[in-house]
This record gives structure tokens, C-alpha cells and sequence, in this order.
């Protein structure tokens, strides 16, 4: 009996092991083969590749299983399209991006709880609508709409259906519209904020969307906690926390280091 519990120890260690050793191979290789490449396409396919498992069922399957890894594609594809949005020369942004995806991949993904299921969702927010953003400037608004209502579809679809919310695909088509809006109103003035010269940057409108849904979030869990009643004042912490940020971002910080438009 001892010997088949140290076994099965060794084994789950092992197993361990090599899921931390294939995620890292993954972020570090989708990144770096983008880097070397100049190109978007191997380092998507990697990350395509790596959700092999939704595929791996009956085809009646694979479109609910897409639905709910749809967070996980966006984070995944936003690491390969912001370094290939960096470029091929090596900057500071490019080491981030492969530590970024390796933390994803390895700490945050695997986590199931409440409070990790909304940072995932946010997390998806921030780099989907910061990469779309990007990628707006070189197309039109359709790309930024569409981009952004796939995006917050996939947040709050991730958030609901961990509760077991029985109208959570209605709501987050109504989250999705929300977001595709005011992407829509933000695309005649997309502000990016730079960390110097390395290379880093986030959308004004990714921290937008991303405090909205924080706020979303929190009166969701609030409703839900209370029996689906609805008092302001359990939810007033975090509503006039994120009006706050929005309005400092809006009024204090619109005159970023570039604007696309």
C-alpha cells in the first residue's frame, strides 16, 4: 500500500512537472517564434493547437467547448498579436509578453474560484481590447466592434456560468453589445498609454471596459449573494470606485503619448 501511494505521488508529481514544463515551452515558443518569423501565424497556430482538447470529443461538443474557452483563446492569441505588433527587434515588451503568458498559462488558467475566475475574465478584457485597438488602427471600426463583442460576450459568459447562472448566454450577448458600443463610440478616439521605451502599452478603452466589468462583476456577486435583491448600498463601493477611475482616466489622462486617430 505504501509503495503504490509513493507511485502515485511520483506520478501526479511528474505529471506536474511536465504540465508546468509544456506551458512554459508554449508561451516562450509561441512568442519567440513570432519575434524571429516577423509573423502572427505560428505562434496562433501553437495556441490552437494547445486547446486540442476541444476537439478530442463528439463534434456536438466542440461548439460548447469553444464557448468555454473562448477567455483562453483571446489571452493566448492578444501574447502572440501584441508581440507581433512589437515587431522583430527585441524590446523589453517581448520578455514581458512570454513572463505574461507564462504566468497565465501556469498560475492563473488552472485556478477555478470566484476571485480567479474574474481576474481571468479581466485579464481577457484589458489584452483583447488593447491588441484590437492596435490592430483598429490599420483596418476600421468593424474589427474593433466585432472584436470587442466576441470579447465581452466571453467575460462575462466565463463569470455567469460559474455560478450556474441559467440566463448567463442572454446576459453576456447583452455584455457583448454593451462592450461592441462603446468600442464603437471609442473608435474616432483610440488613446494608448506607453511604459517609456520599452514597449509596453494599454488601450485606453481596454482599461475602460475592464473597470466597467469589474464593477459588473462585483454587483453580479452581490445580487446573487443577497437572493437576487438588488440594494445599492452593498454594491456603491465598487460602482463609485470604478465611475471614479473612468472619470480620472477620461478627464486626467486623454492626452496620452499617441493617439491613433
Amino acid at each position: 500500500m505504501a509503495d503504490y501511494i509513493f507511485i502515485r505521488k511520483s506520478r501526479n508529481a511528474l505529471s506536474s512537472f511536465l504540465h508546468v514544463l509544456l506551458n512554459l515551452l508554449l508561451a516562450i515558443v509561441s512568442i519567440g517564434s513570432t519575434i524571429i518569423t516577423g509573423s502572427w501565424i505560428i505562434g496562433i497556430i501553437l495556441v490552437i493547437i494547445s486547446k486540442w482538447r476541444i476537439f478530442a470529443v463528439n463534434h456536438r461538443y466542440w461548439l460548447l467547448n469553444l464557448r468555454s474557452s473562448l477567455v483562453d483563446f483571446i489571452v493566448g492569441i492578444s501574447f502572440v498579436l501584441l508581440a507581433y505588433a512589437a515587431g522583430t527587434t527585441l524590446l523589453p515588451v517581448h520578455f514581458v509578453l512570454m513572463i505574461g503568458y507564462s504566468v497565465w498559462l501556469i498560475l492563473i488558467k488552472p485556478r477555478s474560484s470566484a476571485t480567479f475566475t474574474i481576474i481571468q475574465a479581466i485579464s481577457a478584457i484589458l489584452l483583447g481590447a488593447t491588441t484590437a485597438s492596435i490592430f483598429a488602427a490599420i483596418s476600421d471600426s468593424s474589427i474593433l466592434v466585432i472584436s470587442c463583442f466576441i470579447i465581452g460576450f466571453a467575460a462575462s459568459h466565463h463569470v455567469l456560468i460559474q455560478n450556474d447562472e441559467h440566463e448567463a448566454t442572454f446576459i453576456s450577448l447583452v455584455c457583448g453589445l454593451v462592450f461592441a458600443e462603446i468600442a464603437w463610440l471609442s473608435y474616432s478616439w483610440l488613446i494608448f498609454y506607453t511604459i517609456g521605451t520599452t514597449g509596453i502599452c494599454f488601450s485606453q478603452l481596454g482599461l475602460i471596459l475592464s473597470v466597467i466589468a469589474f464593477a459588473y462583476f462585483k454587483v453580479y456577486s452581490e445580487i446573487t449573494k443577497h437572493g437576487n435583491k438588488f440594494k445599492f448600498a452593498n454594491v456603491a463601493l465598487p460602482v463609485l470606485f470604478s465611475l471614479f477611475v473612468i472619470i480620472v482616466l477620461v478627464i486626467g489622462f486623454s492626452q496620452p503619448r499617441f493617439n491613433i486617430h
